[in-house]
This record gives structure tokens, sequence and C-alpha cells, in this order.
């Protein structure tokens, strides 16, 4: 029975990476106690315990298929359940100006992050990697299009490493910086809203300017998360066409469908039943809840994946090229602010 047997095979490695998200989970929970917040993310204790233990001692090749299922259909798998949590209904109510200059924002953010990336002499989906989890939102961003573009384990843990400590620095940041800003309550929650990379983070960032600034946050945060999709649909694309002959297609163009990985389609299907009406809230929250689950075991998949030693030789260039990303992120911020009509 080649099914039994290939689900036996998946056990060993499966069950390793469940082990690391579990105890991920724990660490960050033990941190909300700690100190009253999560300021590093489950995802990233995940790719770091991942990471350390691969360090200590590397798994044997029983562990393997398992290690790969997660690492790749388990987070593709998440990335379409993520869809659930769309819902393309809130982009009317944000007005054509706050629009605008949110989608301003990002596509600046993308462009300026992969060419400084580039600059510095990252690798093309390095590059694509930290560009999109500051254009739109962090770590999630990141693992949502890294199975698109086919990035290397190395490269999710750089980019995710670096990323979540900025992030975390941005949403201390702001609440101190508030009085200097000058700012009303609705464009600091526009502010927080276009910097600041998870949802959670916005709710931390933006409670400093009350009840409006978490709610215009909010708002402004979700409309980011919406460009995720096509975003990760374009680089698939991108990347995929411009794939040397012979690099994964045997000498020739691939076509549309290898050029579009499924769980896209599925995971804008999935926004687009969830704008109309059709998934009921109760199963979009447990949609929610398998999603972000499964991500952590993905992600400490990932974290088995990486080369500490490898990981060094990139670190400092990476760690550049995600500080200045969010530099230009924060001045088109504070530009667009301005320009949205928000008062």
């Amino acid at each position: 029975m080649p099914l039994v047997s290939r689900l036996v095979s998946l056990l060993p490695g499966l069950a390793l990476c469940v082990a690391l998200a579990l105890v991920a989970r724990a660490l960050h929970m033990l941190e909300v106690l700690a100190f009253g917040a999560g300021h590093v993310e489950a995802l990233v204790l995940a790719i770091l315990l991942g990471a350390l233990l691969r360090a200590i001692w590397e798994p044997g090749p029983c562990f393997a298929s398992g290690v790969g299922f997660a690492a790749r259909p388990v987070l593709e798998v998440a990335i379409v359940l993520l869809g659930a949590s769309i819902s393309f209904a809130m982009i009317a109510r944000s007005g054509p100006a706050l629009l605008a200059a949110i989608l301003g924002v990002v596509a600046l953010t993308l462009a300026s992050g992969y060419a400084l990336g580039r600059m510095l002499g990252l690798s093309p989906r390095l590059s694509a990697l930290i560009a999109c989890g500051n254009a739109v939102c962090g770590n999630s961003a990141i693992a949502a299009l890294a199975p698109a573009i086919r990035a290397s384990a190395q490269e999710v843990a750089s980019a995710i490493s670096f990323t979540a400590i900025l992030g975390v620095v941005v949403v201390l940041a702001l609440p101190v910086l508030m009085p200097a800003l000058a700012m009303s309550a609705q464009q600091y929650g526009v502010l927080a809203g276009l910097t600041v990379y998870a949802v959670p983070q916005v709710l931390a960032a933006a409670a400093a300017g009350g009840a409006a600034a978490t709610q215009i946050g909010t708002l402004v945060k979700l409309i980011r998360v919406l460009t995720l999709g096509p975003i990760v649909l374009g680089a698939a694309l991108l990347f995929r066409a411009r794939e040397e002959p012979g690099e994964e297609s045997g000498g020739t163009r691939p076509g549309l469908r290898r050029m579009l990985p499924w769980f896209i389609p599925g995971f804008l299907a999935l926004a687009a039943l969830r704008s109309a009406g059709l998934i009921p809230a109760p199963l979009v929250e447990a949609m929610a809840t398998a999603s972000g689950a499964l991500t952590l075991v993905a992600m400490a998949a990932l974290g088995l994946g990486v080369d500490l030693r490898a990981l060094r030789s990139v670190g400092p260039r990476a760690a550049t090229a995600v500080t200045l990303s969010l530099l230009v992120l924060t001045a088109l911020a504070l530009v667009a602010v301005r320009l949205s009509g928000v008062e």
C-alpha cells in the first residue's frame, strides 16, 4: 500500500516539526505572561528553534520527507486558508485618497526594497522576500511569498529574522515618537497601519492614539494585507518566467499552470468567497486558526533547513537591506499621511 507507506514515512519529520511548533507557541505564551506582550512572534521562535536544533543535531534521513512536506505542502495549505481572512469589502470603506496612498506606499516600498537588496548583493529571491515583508505584513508576507518564488530555507530565515527584529523596534518606537509627530489621532493611526507589520502589533502601536487611531490603523493594515494575493501572484509569474532554460523546465519555458502555484488561486478564491459572504464567521475564525497553526509548523521545518554558518555570511547585508527598506517605508508613510486627506 504505497499511500500508507508514504504517510508512515512522513510521520517522524512531521512529528518533529509539530513538537518544535508547540515549544515555540509555549515560549511565546511565556513571553506574554512575563512582559505583558509577545514582542518576538511564535513564527520567529519556531525558525530559531529549528535552526538551533539543526546546529547541534542534524536530523537523519528518516526525518527528511516529513520535514520537506511541512516546509512546502503544509505551508501552501496555510496560505490558502489565510485567504478566508481577507474581505475585499473594506476597500470600498477606505475612500479613494486613502486607498491610493496605501497602494502607493506598498508599491514604492516593494520597488525600493527590491532595488536596495540587489544593490547590496543579495539574491533576487531574498531581495523580494525582504521587500514584500516590509511592504505588506512582515513574517506572514515572507512566508506566503517564499514557496511562490521557490526561496530557500536560508533566504526565508534571513528575511524573517531581521524583519522581525525591526518590526518590534517600530512597535516600541512609534508611541514614544507620537508627541513629536504633531499628528491627529487618525493620522497617527494611518501611520501605524502603514509602517507596522502584523495586525496585533498595529493594535499595540496605535493604542497610544486612542480608539480612533486603533480603528483606522487596523483598517489601513488590513488593506495592506489585501495586496498580498496580487503581489504573490505577480512575483510567482515573474520569477518562473525568468528562470533560465533548463533550470526547472527542461530547456523550455514553463506553461501557466507550472508558473502559477495552485495555492495562489486557492487563496484568491477563498478571499472572494469571504467577500461575498459565503463563508460563515465561525468557519472564517477556524480557518484563520488553522492557517496560523500550519504556518507555525512550516516555519519549524524551514528552520531545520537552515545552516547557521551560511546564514552569517549574508547577515550584515540582509540586515542593512531590511533597515534601509524600513526607513524608506517610514518616509513614504509620513508623506502618504499628509496626502491622504485624513485629518
